[in-house]
């Protein structure tokens, strides 16, 4: 009449009859499944949930007398045996009344409380051994050894390839990390100077020798700071910017201009800046600012710069060696499939007639 179930616990199996516990518990205490609630949930770890159902014990028939009696004998030797912890699962069931119609759900994860755990539980991953991975890159290593000596030089090529897309994806991505967002620009008067004023600062500036340097880092929070610490004593410093690509140095002015809130002078050929402070310069009291990346991290940009861009030459260099070795296949095919066979037959009988002729003359 009512289905059995099992539980399987570290290589124990426990048979219980809880549907028919259930059920008696219902008889017993509960005129009708109206009367219960819409979803009752029982857990075999909490067995207080069940014990205030058989405590009231009613008897009015001989059918009811022995089915308590037999609710007893389950209590006894069954449920008791369930209290210790090392014996019990984390396995519940849910008990649903809709309709006066009994269903059971199954299956769902209880915690130690008796709340269910939302989700599947992770297992563990499995930890490899040395010698495993050891095998595994010399798996690798032998299959790229194979694709380095491969006789086709499509293999050859698509292997460095894709190996270097792999490098500018990495790169890319480690670039990212040294992205600092921009403060918000602050209200300033920029101030207006005359034909005059900028001929004698510029003459100024070219005379005097207090300079900066901004070399393969860039523009850092160092060299901000370097131009308030020179506008200290002098109205105007010059920038030099070696090395620096064509077009870098009007991006370097730009920047330093934002940051420093200084004021171009003049741009020389041999990528020299000249700043004017201002009128009414007031040193800050930060005079690195936030938004700037310290040396280290600017010097290590730099590098990751560099191999960017070695690595997208490179890249561009096999993507034409792999056009041309497709021009190249394509024209030998062409010149194979339009040469007839007949040419072919007459070019290799006139040859042994000229071969014969001169062992016999």
């Amino acid at each position: 009449m009512f289905s059995l179930f099992s539980i399987r616990r570290r290589g124990i199996i426990i048979r219980t009859r809880d549907s028919v516990l259930c059920v008696c518990c219902l008889l017993k205490n509960i005129p009708s499944l109206s009367s219960l609630p819409a979803a009752t949930s029982f857990s075999m770890r909490s067995y207080s949930a069940v014990r205030p159902l058989l405590e009231a014990k009613r008897t009015s028939s001989p059918l009811e007398f022995s089915l308590v009696q037999r609710l007893n004998m389950v209590d006894f030797h069954v449920v008791r045996n369930w209290i210790p912890a090392r014996y019990m699962s984390k396995e519940s069931f849910e008990l649903k009344t809709e309709n006066d119609v009994v269903r059971f759900s199954m299956g769902r994860i209880v915690d130690n409380n008796g709340s269910q755990i939302k989700g599947r539980v992770k297992t563990k991953r499995v930890k490899m051994s040395k010698k495993a991975k050891l095998n595994e890159l010399r798996f690798y290593r032998l299959k790229a050894k194979k694709k380095m000596t491969s006789p086709n030089p499509e293999v050859r090529i698509r292997y460095k390839l894709e190996k270097a897309k792999r490098k500018e994806v990495w790169l890319i991505e480690k670039l990212r990390k040294f992205e600092v967002p921009k403060a918000p620009a602050e209200t300033y008067d920029p101030e207006i100077l005359t034909e005059e004023e900028r001929h004698y600062l510029k003459r100024t500036g070219e005379k005097k020798k207090n300079y900066v340097p901004v070399g393969r880092r860039g523009v850092f929070g160092g060299v901000v700071l370097n131009m308030h610490l020179h506008w200290k004593k002098h109205e105007t410093v010059k920038v030099i910017c070696k090395p620096c690509k064509p077009g870098q140095i009007h991006e370097y002015a730009e920047e330093l201009t934002r940051l420093s809130k200084g004021i171009v002078i003049d741009i020389k050929a041999d990528n020299t800046i000249i700043f004017y402070r201002g009128k009414n310069y007031v040193q800050p009291q930060v005079m690195s600012p936030l938004d700037t990346l310290s040396k280290d991290k600017a010097l290590e940009k730099y590098k990751f710069e560099q191999s960017l861009e070695h690595t997208s030459q490179f890249i561009e260099k096999l993507e034409k060696e792999l056009e041309d070795y497709h021009d190249h296949l394509a024209r030998y095919k062409k010149t194979k499939d339009g040469t007839p066979k007949d040419s072919v037959i007459n070019t290799c009988l006139d040859n042994n007639n000229i071969h014969c002729k001169v062992l016999l003359s």
